[in-house]
This record gives C-alpha cells, sequence and structure tokens, in this order.
C-alpha cells in the first residue's frame, strides 16, 4: 500500500528568493521563522540579508538545516558614492567570514543607535511623545533602523500607520529626519570581498543606468538585483541585459521584511542558473589551498 500524501508541507520545487530580512534588522518574524516561512511557502533556497548585521544568520542556517531549506549567508549594507553621493545598498551574498564581516559592521551599528536618538530627541521637540526604549523594544536586540522608530510611533497611537510616519516625520526632507552614516561603496565591496562573498547592487531600479553600473564595477561590484518588488518588468529586462553585457552576475528576491505590507515571499524569484553563476564566481575566488 502506498504512503499517502503529506499534508503539511507543499511538493519540493527548486524556488529561490535571495533578498529576506529577520528581526535581526528591521524584519517582523525571527530568522528561524523565516525559514519556516519559506518552506511553508515552497521555497527551496533563500538569502538571509538584514541591514548591517550577520545576527540572525547561523540561526537561520540551523533552522535550514532542519526543515530543508537552504539558507545562504548574506547582509545589506547601506553605502554612498563619494561624500555627498547618493545613497546605494549592497547585498552581499555568499559570506562565510562571518568574523570579519562583524568587526566592521560593529562600529555601524553604533552610528545606527545614535541616530534613534537624534531622531528620537527631534521628535520630543514637536511633541511626538517617544522614547528611545519605545524605539529598542520594537527592535527587540536587532539592529535598529526608521522602521523601528516608525512601529513604536503607532503603538503609541502618534501615527496610523507606517507610511504616515515617514510621510509626516521620518522621510527625507520631514520634521524628524535625520541622515544615516554610511560605508562608501568601495568600502562595503571591499568588506563583502574580505568575507569571501559578491556584491549585488540591491534595487536599483531605474537609477541602474549602463554609467552608473560600469562606475561601480570599477569600485568591484560583482552584479546586479534584476528582480524586486520595486522593478517594472521593462526595468527587469534592461538590467538583465546590462548584466549579461557587462559580464555581471543577476540575482533577485522579494525584499520581505515580513507579514505586513504588499510583498509577497516569494514573489521575485530567482532562476536556478542564476544561482549557478553566481556560484562559479565565488568558486572562481577560492585559493586552490583551501578548495575540497
Amino acid at each position: 500500500m502506498k504512503p499517502g500524501p503529506q499534508l503539511d508541507a507543499p511538493a519540493v520545487r527548486s524556488e529561490i528568493d535571495l533578498h529576506l530580512h529577520s528581526t535581526a534588522s528591521d524584519g517582523i518574524l525571527p530568522p528561524a521563522q523565516v525559514v519556516e516561512a519559506a518552506r511553508v511557502a515552497g521555497l527551496s533556497t533563500i538569502a538571509l540579508t538584514d541591514h548591517d548585521t550577520v545576527a540572525g544568520v547561523e540561526e537561520a542556517v540551523r533552522a535550514g538545516a532542519n526543515a530543508g531549506v537552504r539558507v545562504i549567508r548574506g547582509v545589506e549594507l547601506s553605502a554612498h558614492e563619494g561624500e555627498r553621493g547618493r545613497e546605494v545598498h549592497v547585498l552581499g551574498l555568499h559570506v562565510t567570514r562571518l568574523d570579519a564581516l562583524e568587526r566592521e559592521l560593529s562600529a555601524l551599528r553604533e552610528k545606527r543607535m545614535d541616530r534613534a536618538r537624534l531622531i528620537v530627541a527631534r521628535l520630543n521637540e514637536i511633541d511626538v511623545g517617544i522614547s528611545l526604549g519605545d524605539v529598542l523594544a520594537e527592535a527587540d536586540g536587532g539592529a535598529v533602523g526608521r522602521p523601528h522608530i516608525a512601529r513604536a510611533m503607532i503603538r503609541l497611537g502618534a501615527v496610523a500607520d507606517q507610511r504616515e510616519a515617514f510621510d509626516r516625520y521620518l522621510g527625507q526632507g520631514r520634521a524628524a529626519f535625520i541622515p544615516k552614516s554610511l560605508f562608501l561603496v568601495e568600502d562595503a565591496i571591499r568588506i563583502i570581498h574580505e568575507a569571501d562573498g559578491i556584491a549585488i547592487w540591491a534595487h536599483p531600479s531605474h537609477t541602474g543606468t549602463r554609467e552608473r553600473i560600469e562606475k561601480l564595477v570599477a569600485k568591484g561590484l560583482d552584479g546586479v538585483e534584476v528582480r524586486h518588488p520595486s522593478h517594472s518588468p521593462d526595468v527587469a529586462a534592461s538590467l538583465e541585459a546590462l548584466c549579461d553585457f557587462l559580464g555581471l552576475v543577476p540575482s533577485g528576491g522579494s525584499d520581505w521584511h515580513g507579514p505586513v505590507g504588499d510583498r509577497m515571499l516569494g514573489g521575485q524569484l530567482v532562476p536556478r542558473e542564476w544561482l549557478e553563476r553566481q556560484e562559479r564566481l565565488v568558486a572562481s575566488r577560492v585559493p586552490a589551498s583551501t578548495a575540497h
């Protein structure tokens, strides 16, 4: 007699999402629960890419081993092009030397905390009653960011939702906006490479022109996030063509922060061939003395 179907899990599929967040930064779910959500969604491979921290990566890797989901170690770094240049987010994928990365990131997280203090002080100046403790409660030990401040404001009844928090107070040019401290993009790329990872320009959207990508390639960029919820089909097609033309590795993902908003886990799937191209690039950089 044949065994009955397994009703508690979807059929195994080769579906890949390389841009997810957890409570280690500004996501809603702890790393292990992100992995479980990925399993339920039918994903076979994910990357945990929290902002400026790798604190949740090993928890996710362990959970993935138990759940049958491959977890690629990653991070998302905030950087800028020159002292007055535009902000660029750089994904580090396939990183292995987490200790080297963590040393660089600890100082940046302190600057994030300083920024949160300044934002809270400015909100208090304009009679929005919120404390740093309220914000830290929302962060729950993760790297502090504006979404945590917005959640604290919502919880305290100062705003109705996150959109209002950013539109009225926290967005650029608003009353409580404080610029964040960033790496130079070449430094972000360097520390990703020192952690044996590859550097991917995250969600460039329409700003991902050939001229701008070539400037980042000159600084060591390895690839571009082609598929992202903010990219139209035309933008994604253009970025993919530029990757092929410039010899870069493409990537993609849902940029999922949890079951909030309109972003869907697995909503921007990566073809397996793209992942294999990334893996070949990583393997090509492994010294022969350490290759197995």
